[in-house]
């Protein structure tokens, strides 16, 4: 499945394109992640909790940034597998980044393959959860971001 989008994130490109690459950060706005752990300078683990349809999965991921282009571009592979299911999901994302004035808009495109249980659940339900989850990331991303310039002003 192919997922594409474009947000507006209220800052620099410089400062969105360093917080993107800050895995605690990112992985702050993703709301079910816990227990990251940086392998080296490119690799992170984490779990993911979430729901999709009427079935919760805890997922074991590891990520792997695999091209950046400071400060336009970020590629990075995800694998992950449910914890007491069987299957497996993986997917390339792609953010592409570009200024607009003080903002940044954010492309992304995301190509995502499930195999196992969660293969059989229907595209329509997952293209629904991958937008919850967009919209819940891109909130939360915004808000960080938000709260940062609060901060900066009242310092």
């Amino acid at each position: 499945m192919k997922f594409v989008g474009e947000f507006t994130v209220p800052a620099p490109r410089d400062i969105v394109y360093a917080r993107l690459n800050d895995a605690p950060f990112f992985a702050s706005c993703i709301e079910g992640v816990g227990d990251l752990t940086q392998i080296d300078e490119t690799r992170y683990t984490a779990t993911l909790e979430t729901r999709i349809a009427y079935i919760k999965f805890k997922f074991a991921v590891a990520v792997e940034f695999v091209e950046k282009v400071a400060p336009e571009k970020i590629v990075a592979k995800a694998e992950g597998t449910p914890l007491g299911v069987v299957g497996r999901l993986t997917s390339t994302a792609s953010a592409m980044l570009r200024e607009d004035g003080a903002q940044t808009v954010v492309s992304y495109e995301m190509n995502v393959a499930l195999a196992g249980k969660l293969g059989s659940i229907g595209q329509p339900v997952l293209k629904s959860k991958a937008k919850e989850m967009e919209r819940s990331f891109v909130k939360n991303l915004n808000a960080a971001f938000a709260q940062g310039a609060a901060s900066e002003a009242n310092a």
